[in-house]
């Protein structure tokens, strides 16, 4: 995970994009910026392919790329560009946009987000990865575009905060902003369906380690999330038979069923162990709050596993584990799942009202678009934050007189209305700030991914 910054158009906005850089420092280790006429680019690096020689902003002397991500298939792109030398697929990646264009990106395999930009043209082309795994913002203000990894490095602009979608790449100007447009749609089937179920078990298996083995090509150590459920049982045993150097972390309540069958799966294949026990009186308000700075995801099982992967991050970055793409079963899974039953009574309309807030201000980001894969339009906050014990009602399931119950009940604690028209929208800082405490952001790594 690294995060990048850059500022393309006329004037003096040096104190700005120090401000950006400031805003992304969890995301990396290493801060590297450069400067042309008309252009700051620069990034939060966490150094994982070539360490000490991919240095960014990288270029080719026409050409400026920041790069947040990994090509999985950039030996293989190499051979074809014969593009060998130092960078690995930092410089890969450049050198495949100086060859295909804007038809390069249909050629990578990985997770990426990033940003080619030509000084001398005064324009910039960006591209997500087809999942969205990597995220990317963009803003217009003071004749100038501004990009970055995070939302909460554009809020101090002032101005409607952009998302780029997953799987849409385009140019951009200071003038004009962004125009992208999909390069990939993942719902056009192109494979013959597979009738046989030995032969689709054959393929599930055979891409299942596959992904494995592509993210855990490191000479690092290689960490892997277990949750105790299937899918990331199976990444650990792939893992562990694919890199000599492996580690599971554990987060859950104690004596849940998934974490004793993680202690027990982990003490079978001989893997190494960090376990992280969290009791639900430990989750309060404030651990709440910060879940939503650092993710910027308001759902509530998106919070649930931000709330709980906290806690389990610093775990791995005190074993020595960089938090980076590598990781393997990202998500906490359900033996996190007995943690966050509960709200503590005096804390529940507090929390109620923190998320709703941010809710419905981030689903506003970008009116076109949404926040795509990073914040999914479902019903939000289906929890007992919304009634009593099991009931996980949320207005958009209910009617009649218990959701306007919930609606009003919401809307007192707020101070807004909860719908998606104007009376519901507020700025992207307000969610931001109001997730943080403060205008800054809480000052530890970001744990989107990796291990």
């Amino acid at each position: 995970m690294c995060g990048i910054a850059l500022v393309l158009g006329p004037g003096e906005a040096s104190g700005v994009f120090a401000g950006m850089l400031a805003a992304l420092a969890p995301r990396g280790e290493r801060l590297e910026a450069a400067k042309w006429p008309g252009l700051l680019a620069g990034t939060q690096r966490l150094a994982i392919v070539d360490r000490d020689r991919a240095v960014q902003p990288w270029t080719d002397g026409r050409r400026v790329l920041c790069y947040n991500g990994e090509l999985f298939n950039y030996r293989e792109l190499a051979a074809e560009l014969t593009a060998g030398g130092p960078g690995g697929d930092t410089a890969v990646l450049l050198a495949a946009f100086a060859r295909w264009g804007e038809q390069a990106v249909r050629r990578f395999r990985g997770e990426y987000a990033f940003a080619v930009a030509e000084p001398r043209a005064g324009r910039v082309y960006v591209a997500r990865d087809p999942l969205g795994v990597k995220p990317l913002y963009w803003a217009a203000a003071g004749g100038r575009l501004h990009l970055a990894s995070e939302i909460k490095a554009l809020v101090p602009l002032g101005v409607r905060v952009h998302e780029v979608p997953p799987g849409h790449h385009g140019w951009g100007t200071a003038a004009g902003g962004l125009e992208l447009s999909p390069y990939v749609d993942l719902a056009a089937a192109e494979d013959e369906l597979v009738e046989d179920p030995a032969e689709a078990a054959k393929l599930v298996r055979a891409a299942l380690e596959d992904s494995v083995r592509v993210r855990v090509d490191t000479d690092l150590p290689v960490g892997v999330i277990l949750s105790g459920g299937l899918d990331s049982s199976l990444t650990l045993l792939h893992a562990r038979e694919m890199h000599p150097d492996c580690v599971a972390f554990t987060v859950g309540a104690p004596g849940s069923e998934d974490l004793h069958y993680a202690r027990r799966l982990c003490a079978d294949l001989g893997v190494p162990h960090e376990v992280v026990e969290l009791s639900p009186g430990q989750i309060g308000l404030a651990a709440i709050r910060e879940a939503i700075a650092i993710s910027e995801l308001t759902e509530y099982g998106d919070i649930i596993n931000a709330v709980v992967s906290v806690p389990l991050f610093r775990r791995v970055r005190q074993a020595g584990i960089e938090n980076n793409d590598r990781q393997a079963g990202k998500n906490p899974g359900p033996g996190a799942n007995g943690i966050v039953r509960d709200v503590e009574p005096e804390d529940r309309q507090q929390a109620l009202a923190l998320i709703a807030r941010a809710e419905n201000t981030l689903r506003d980001v970008t009116p076109a678009a949404g926040l795509g894969a990073r914040i999914p339009k479902g019903p939000p906050l289906q929890s007992q934050v919304d009634g009593e014990g099991d009931d996980r009602q949320s207005p958009q399931r209910l009617k009649g007189k218990r959701a306007r119950e919930i609606r009003k009940e919401r809307g007192r604690i707020t101070g807004t209305r909860t719908g998606r028209g104007p009376h519901g929208r507020q700025l992207v800082q307000h969610a931001v700030h109001a997730a943080s405490g403060s205008n800054g952001v809480p000052g530890h790594r970001n744990h989107n991914r990796h291990l």
